[in-house]
């Protein structure tokens, strides 16, 4: 195996960063192509920066993000965070017990790893389910988390979203919601309603994913609640410092529905392309993805790579050949391997799709060339 634990993710997103800046030295920005749909940005007038002070900028930013950020996730009140992560964790840390049971329910496992990490952190019983009917609400349960959209952009059935926060009510137990695409994903493209209009008490989103802000989080909920855990979100420090404040600001007021509605329709485009060489790419919602297991189906040829390992060069040669970004390159522990192609992406609109088609298939004949040398393949990953 070539990625056997934490260090070596950590090792090979190193280099998928030394990589890009390489290109973007060498060749400039626009030979690079972010196709993870976690692009993000960060929008600012130079009045704007000129206001990002320890103290200035909270008291102006974070007053503005209140309105737009209520509009754009619903809710009583609004608390910026440095992390999607950060808040699941803050949130855990303030309403669970040790010792009691946090049940999750999402369209499809595994959940992302934040959750059950947060729950080992304070010594909850954690459980988690993709089939409805296999769901239920145990005694001593302290919170119920939903996943609105999962990491490869499953979405969750709104009558099912609906009856799981009825369950939990039902028993006076509040639920956190991780949409962290899901609150454009499922808001847009599938004209679900925000989480916090269904009932949930707490939401939390990721503010660089499929729309143009910072990498950071934005919880949304009830005005208690969210008081409640930003004091824990003050005491770890986990807070959004003001230039992520401010950029979540604009990312909100920059944000174009229309741009998904647009990659909705040419993922089928892309699709149909792939469809003529492979047979295990799946569609999502703004793309076209292939996971490790779908990957690995579409090799015969013998290798003693995991599934994963598989994701991680193939991923690798698209970066390194063509300056494609997916997912696995850069992403944190823990994270999917599954590459995806989001077209929802800046990027993606420069893109002429027989021409990343083209692109694609040649970072997979690439693979078929080096997959037998197991050697050949650690050095496209670390750069040995």
């Amino acid at each position: 195996m070539i990625i056997n634990n934490s260090l070596d993710e950590v090792k090979k997103r190193e280099n998928a960063l030394s990589i890009i800046k390489g290109i973007v030295e060498n060749e400039g920005r626009s030979s690079l192509f972010d196709l993870t749909g976690l692009s993000g940005g960060f929008i600012a007038t130079p009045s704007e920066i000129s206001l990002l002070e320890t103290y200035v900028g909270p008291a102006i930013f974070e007053d503005a993000l209140q309105e737009v950020g209520i509009e754009h996730m619903g809710g009583e009140k609004i608390l910026p965070i440095n992390r999607t992560s950060s808040g699941i964790l803050a949130t855990i840390l303030t309403l669970v017990e040790k010792d009691t049971n946090v049940v999750h329910y999402l369209a499809e496992l595994p959940a992302h790893p934040s959750i059950p990490r947060s729950c080992k952190i304070v010594g909850a019983n954690y459980f988690e389910t993709d089939v409805f009917d296999e769901f239920s609400i145990p005694e001593n349960t302290s919170l119920v988390v939903v996943t609105g959209s999962t990491m490869d952009h499953k979405v969750i059935d709104e009558n099912e979203f609906k009856k799981v926060i009825e369950m939990a009510h039902e028993k006076n137990i509040p639920v956190m919601v991780d949409d962290a695409s899901g609150a454009r994903l499922r808001t847009v493209v599938f004209n679900q309603a925000k989480a916090c209009d269904l009932g949930a008490d707490i939401a939390i989103t990721s503010t660089d994913k499929l729309m143009p802000g910072p990498r950071g989080g934005l919880m949304a909920g009830r005005k208690d609640l969210i008081d409640e855990i930003k004091v824990k979100v003050n005491q770890f420090g986990l807070e959004a410092q003001p230039p992520a404040v401010l950029a979540m600001l604009n990312g909100i007021k920059n944000f174009n529905g229309e741009n998904l509605i647009k990659s909705f329709s040419r993922k089928d485009e892309l699709f149909e392309l792939l469809n003529e060489r492979f047979n295990h790419f799946e569609k999502t919602p703004t793309g076209v993805m292939v996971s490790p297991e779908g990957l690995a189906d579409e090799i015969d040829i013998s290798h003693d790579l995991s599934k994963n390992d598989l994701a991680y060069v193939f991923s690798f040669i698209l970066l390194k050949d063509y300056g494609i970004i997916t997912i696995p390159p850069v992403s944190m522990p823990g994270a999917s391997a599954t590459i995806r192609f989001d077209l929802s992406t800046s990027d993606a609109f420069n893109l002429d799709l027989n021409d990343l088609n083209k692109k694609i298939v040649s970072s997979f004949e690439k693979l078929l060339d080096v997959i037998s040398n197991e050697e050949k393949c650690r050095e496209i990953v670390f750069s040995f």
